[in-house]
């Protein structure tokens, strides 16, 4: 078996760790039952670009349960967990993925792992599609379908296909309610904050903080900061997004105002340089500056890099900045994910959901590709309805059932006041 990892020897303390998160996965575990005796996934070759992390290491013993041939590399360079990726590599899943890979190695991993021809491929952001239309055209002829697993992922698939050029059918596994309302909230709003917190061992009480995009992400975020005692404030390009930040209780201004304020700041937005160097020009000493949004463009790292005059490695991903004036502007994890480089990303009940839906979405195409032309799809309302199902009584929670009555008169026109 082919793979690439830092050590072997670090597959005992992986295997723990991965069985620690899959005591709070329980809708993940259900459907690894049911794949382990109907093996839907028989025999097929499936390439993932994931976060190589414990609960990811779930995933994939659940898509091998399947029957999946299944092959992985990091979807970012330093999101992989060392002794997770050698847990795998020692249950007889090749990964290709090694914690703070530079830029090259982290590309020849992802060629290595689309090299092996996929039939299925699972990204998170769009890399390895990416990959697959632009450089390696002709492997496209055996895949019949895909999974993404995130926004930034999402919004790329559809420019390709708004282009024409998108060459096979695409599950948007992030536009299910059950990934994005809790993946993108409660997981990001937790672990962005656990992350800058691990890095910096930052008090969050008191402190101004900037929450830059107002999407699920963002609003997680700057709920949990409001929580833990910090003073919000939200910057926005979207008006009805800025309006609800104020009805949620924090403040809302630019970011051309916000820069001069804020004590920590967060890009969330899926875009670029939403952090820039004229921001950075009017920050208040000590400002400490991470990105949660999936690439590392959100922050102008370059801009910062040209107006320093110093650069020193201060503590564990955090990188001092010493600009010409004397300020100290601190950048989190290269300007890459602060939740996954610093910290270990999601809370594991939360990706239970994500996962059982990206689970899912691999038994879907296997069923449906022959009927789906190139595009993006969501998965159908009553696979989010079973996972929601699923988990509310594994967390010991009833929910009501319409009756006959109720539900015809929900959807009917005749009867009303």
């Amino acid at each position: 078996m082919d793979y690439d990892i830092r050590d072997i020897g670090l597959a005992e303390k992986g295997r723990l760790r991965a069985e620690w998160a899959e005591r709070e996965m329980p809708v993940l575990r259900t459907i690894k039952e049911r794949f382990a005796k109907e093996k839907p996934l028989e025999g097929i070759k499936l390439a993932g670009c994931l976060h190589i992390t414990a609960e990811t290491a779930n995933l994939a013993h659940t898509l091998a349960a399947a029957g999946a041939d299944l092959t992985l590399c990091a979807s970012n360079p330093l999101s992989t967990q060392d002794d997770i990726a050698a847990h795998l590599v020692e249950s007889g899943i090749p990964i290709f993925a090694i914690k703070d890979e530079d830029e090259k190695t982290y590309f020849d991993h992802m060629s290595a792992t689309v090299d092996t021809g996929p039939q299925i491929t699972m990204d998170d952001g769009a890399d390895v599609v990416a990959m697959l239309h632009k450089d390696k055209t002709h492997l496209l002829k055996d895949v019949i379908g895909g999974m993404e697993e995130t926004t930034t992922g999402v919004i790329r698939l559809k420019a390709l296909h708004g282009e024409g050029k998108l060459a096979y059918p695409i599950v948007a596994v992030n536009d299910s309610q059950t990934k994005h309302m809790f993946d993108n909230r409660y997981g990001t709003g937790q672990s962005s904050l656990d992350g800058i917190i691990r890095a910096t061992n930052l008090l969050i009480t008191g402190k101004t903080v900037v929450t830059i995009g107002y999407g699920w992400c963002g609003k997680g975020f700057a709920m949990r900061a409001k929580g833990m005692g910090a003073h919000t404030i939200v910057c926005e390009v979207d008006p009805v997004k800025a309006l609800e930040a104020v009805m949620d209780g924090h403040q809302v201004m630019s970011m051309d105002e916000a820069c001069k304020l804020g004590d920590i700041f967060l890009t969330v937005t899926g875009g670029m340089k939403a952090v820039d160097g004229k921001h950075f020009e009017n920050m208040k000493d000590g400002a400490v500056v991470a990105n949660s949004g999936h690439f590392n463009i959100e922050i102008n790292v370059k801009a910062l890099e040209e107006m320093s005059e110093a650069k020193r490695e201060v503590r564990d991903f955090v990188d001092e900045y010493t600009l010409e004036d004397g300020r100290k502007v601190f950048l989190l994890a290269q300007g890459r994910l602060i939740n996954l480089g610093a910290a270990e990303g999601h809370p594991p009940s939360v990706m239970d959901m994500s996962f059982a839906n990206q689970a899912l979405a691999g038994e879907y195409i296997m069923k449906n590709h022959s009927k789906l032309d190139p595009g993006v799809y969501t998965l159908p309302e009553a696979v989010d309805t079973d996972i929601a199902s699923i988990k509310l009584g594994a967390m010991g929670m009833s929910y009501d059932v319409l009756t006959k009555e109720q539900d015809v008169y929900l959807n009917s026109w005749e009867v009303g006041t």
